[in-house]
């Protein structure tokens, strides 16, 4: 096996789910790395890859620039590296950038075996647009930070796409919800390739209000269809905002009026700031 960096694809779920090229680089990679070294040993077990006498490395957000520094002095020992994700493809939503970012500049070969996705198996199955689409991430823990970056992802001319724990899943599809509209379409997907795989389509207010009353559970996708709202005028929001100024402050005149045309918060504010001087 040439020498180099081999990013491998792992199951979401399904076991088989692997490849063919994940396993065979399993088999014959000099150094193997991997986000959880627990589940990649039993994912080797599962398909009759023997270790042979080789150690699976921790690479993960906890194991610092030391572990990443080991993988690199193995490449230049000439040594073949496959770095595999907890589940899915490395580097979303995996700690392997750093890794791949070192191994490149450094100028070792990288390479990569693709395999599943959460991301695009729930784009597949959402019933929402894909010709666009834009992954997110996690959305911060913190209320106010969240709503401040939802804010910012309002107007993505795509499916927005998001991982989520189902500790926060109810709280995040309120806020979702609330920044982007109730009315948007969405899909909440959970435990995608596995026994208990469920799909939820509806509006964001059908799903934080599902989210509520039962909440999923797992592994879990939220996708929102992008914005269809018709452009507003700039004189309606203004005299939107004159009207709320008459019974409310700048700030909740603010928040109303940029809930009410669905734009963004800090630009309606400034708008109020100026009309209450005047």
């Amino acid at each position: 096996m040439a020498p180099g960096l081999y990013f491998l694809a792992t199951p979401i779920g399904t076991a088989r789910d692997i490849t063919l090229r994940a396993l065979d680089i399993l088999a014959s990679a000099d150094v193997i790395a991997a986000e959880d070294t627990r589940s990649l040993r039993r994912l080797m077990e599962i398909h009759g890859v023997p270790l042979e006498g080789r150690r699976i490395f921790a690479y993960h957000d906890h194991s610092g620039p030391a572990a990443r520094a080991h993988l690199i002095e193995a490449l230049r020992e000439g040594h073949s590296v496959a770095y595999a994700s907890e589940a899915g493809m490395p580097l979303i939503a995996d700690p392997g950038y750093d890794l791949g970012r070192a191994a490149a500049e450094a100028g070792f070969a990288v390479t990569v075996a693709p395999g599943p996705s959460a991301a695009l198996a729930a784009l597949t199955l959402a019933g929402l647009p894909t010709d666009a689409f834009f992954f997110a991430g996690f959305l911060p823990n913190a209320k106010g930070a969240r709503r401040t970056r939802l804010e910012a992802l309002r107007d993505i001319p795509g499916t927005l796409i998001f991982y989520e724990s189902p500790k926060r899943i109810e709280a995040s599809l309120a806020d979702i919800a609330e920044v982007l509209g109730e009315e948007r379409s969405a899909a909440v997907c959970r435990e995608l390739t596995k026994k208990f795989e469920e799909i939820r389509r509806g509006s964001l207010a059908e799903l934080a209000e599902g989210a509520r009353s039962d909440p999923p559970r797992g592994e879990i996708v939220i996708l929102v269809d992008r914005s269809h709202s018709e452009p507003v005028n700039a004189s309606d929001i203004e005299s939107d905002l004159r009207a709320a100024l008459q019974d409310h402050s700048v700030r909740d005149a603010a928040d109303l009026v940029a809930r009410m045309h669905g734009q963004k918060r800090r630009e309606v504010y400034q708008l109020a700031l100026q009309l209450s001087k005047g």
